[in-house]
């Protein structure tokens, strides 16, 4: 017999010998209500010491003294944020009395536009805007127009919207080599793809699994889309790190995530904080090996990424010609340049868009159904998105994309010039991820801001990043860029020591706040600025 064996059985004979019949089936009894409370706290997803961590948080702010503290810093932070948010002038604050002219509402909506001080339509920012080009505007524009009374949630009434939606969701298939039975829904952006996508593996889970607490696995890396997909969903996350190096979801790691009760695995191709593409290939033989939907990730870069080889750069296998891919979510809002509020979630086969529909049968208002999040939708958004990739065809998306793959790849060698300075991994796509061993990265983020750059930053461990766009593909202004950073770098050395200051300062400090929950209230303060209008000041209108 082996030696843990022997153990057990030794075990039970000394718990048992003697005993009354009585005495046996009690202990038998608390030994198993005991076990199954002990695998309850300790096989759950979330790992003893993270959920120990947050009740000693959570039990320390009912302390008064550090309540009072926390309450302290919290207003503080609240009201910088509604310093830098709020503007000059009335707010509008009740309706007028009287309707406001056309004129003065189309001047009104001018100076709104206007506000703000960044210069994104000369290309100093990251992401944000892709294209800007006064005639696809007017395009769009007239488009929206046409069919901004639309609404697909009413097919009999606006089939033509509908016959759009399909033959936007069958062309963006077939760029991601999607097979006679893949298919898929437009939605209204990135993170309504990523929630259907979600939803339907809950649920396929759910009704042929028998999955009652689901968990996904997915990349430190993977959108945060994910995580509110989750929290929406009841949906626990299960995130694995990336290779440090290359800055890729470490595949073994993934695979000792994966459990009874995972019903999807993720991959981004590529990820937002690097533009590094995980290796699709291994996750979906994941995939393949444990029976799991796998979900690419290619909101950010997808519109590229499909065009790269036609535009002369080879790229690793990443979509349906994978066996094993399941999903893919895809933004037309960002390389594919149309308007705000668009994106696609494909699948491979109908059975799992099945399942992200919602349907009643039972109100007596009628048997409804709902392919997405919203019932109603704007049939201009979707028309819109429609004309505007008609109107592009694939030499233009395959021109643009050459444009900014080159300007990418001319940033990316530039920037590994520079001495202090370093890349993150790879870039796949059009996200350059810059960090520093010599000095915080942060002060080069503050003095890029200081000169007109607003780039994007990130934490563990801490960085910037440009996603480059069509406008940086303008004469000029990527040397710019590489220049105004090669002087600042320069610059900072000379004290590379010194503290970072102003806006930048607060991602430095918020990643070495271990109360996890108070970054979280800084951000509903951040959120709640944007709303902000004042109390007492007279309508605007009257």
């Amino acid at each position: 017999m082996e030696p843990h064996l022997r153990l057990v059985t030794g075990t039970i004979d000394r718990v048992f010998t003697g005993r009354q019949p009585w005495q046996i089936v009690a202990i038998t009894t608390t030994t198993v209500l005991g076990t199954v409370w002990l695998c309850q706290v300790l096989f759950q997803d979330e790992s003893l010491y993270r959920r120990a961590k947050k009740k000693v948080f959570k039990l320390a702010r009912l302390i008064p003294a550090v309540r009072r503290k926390v309450d302290a810093e919290i207003k503080k932070i609240n009201d910088g944020f509604i310093k830098d948010i709020s503007q000059a002038g009335n707010y509008y604050t009740e309706l007028p009395n009287d309707g406001m002219s056309q004129d003065k509402i189309l001047k009104q909506v001018d100076e709104y536009l206007d506000l703000g001080h960044y210069r994104w339509k000369e290309g100093f920012i990251s992401g944000a805007v892709y294209y800007y080009n006064p005639e696809l505007i007017r395009l769009v524009t007239e488009v929206y127009g046409k069919a901004s009374y639309t609404n697909p949630l009413h097919p009999d009434v606006f089939p033509g919207v509908c016959k759009m939606e399909a033959e936007v969701v069958r062309m963006t298939a077939t760029l991601f080599h999607g097979g006679p039975s893949a298919c898929g829904t437009m939605t209204t952006g990135g993170t309504e793809s990523i929630m259907m996508a979600c939803k339907a593996y809950r649920d396929y889970a759910n009704d042929h699994r028998g999955i009652t607490k689901p968990n996904m696995v997915l990349p430190v890396t993977a959108h945060t889309g994910f995580d509110k997909a989750a929290k929406y969903l009841g949906i626990f996350t299960k995130v694995v790190p990336v290779n440090a190096a290359t800055t890729e979801v470490d595949i073994a790691a993934m695979e000792r995530a994966i459990n009874r009760n995972t019903v999807m695995l993720v991959g981004s191709a590529p990820n937002f904080p690097y533009g590094t593409m995980d290796d699709i290939q291994a996750i979906a033989a994941l995939g393949r090996k444990y029976n799991i939907p796998v979900h690419v990730d290619a909101c950010l870069g997808g519109f590229l990424i499909v065009f790269m080889k036609r535009a002369g750069y080879p790229v690793r296998p990443f979509d349906f010609s994978i066996p094993g891919v399941t999903s893919i979510s895809a933004d037309t809002h960002k390389y594919g340049f149309t308007p705000k509020g668009s994106s696609v979630v494909l699948y491979s086969e109908k059975v799992y868009r099945h399942y992200q529909y919602t349907v009643t049968t039972d109100w007596p208002g009628g048997v409804y159904g709902s392919p997405t999040v919203n019932g109603s939708r704007a049939g201009g958004i979707i028309a819109a998105t429609w004309a505007t990739m008609m109107n592009f065809g694939l030499d233009g998306y395959v021109e643009a994309t050459k444009r900014i793959i080159d300007t990418t790849r001319y940033i990316e060698k530039e920037l590994r010039a520079i001495k202090n300075i370093f890349i993150f991994g790879t870039p796949a796509t059009s996200v350059i991820g810059i960090g520093s061993r010599d000095f915080d990265i942060f002060l080069l983020g503050g003095e890029l801001s200081n000169l007109g750059w607003n780039l994007n930053s990130l934490q563990f461990p801490s960085g910037i990043h440009i996603c480059v766009t069509y406008m940086h593909t303008e004469p000029g202004v990527a040397d710019k860029f590489v220049q105004d950073i090669r002087t600042k770098v320069a610059l900072i050395m000379k004290n590379p020591t010194k503290p970072v200051e102003g806006k930048m300062a607060i991602y430095g400090v918020a990643q070495s706040v271990p109360d996890r929950e108070l970054i979280g209230d800084f951000t509903k303060c951040f959120i709640d600025s944007m709303y902000y209008t004042p109390v007492d000041m007279t309508t605007g209108g009257k």
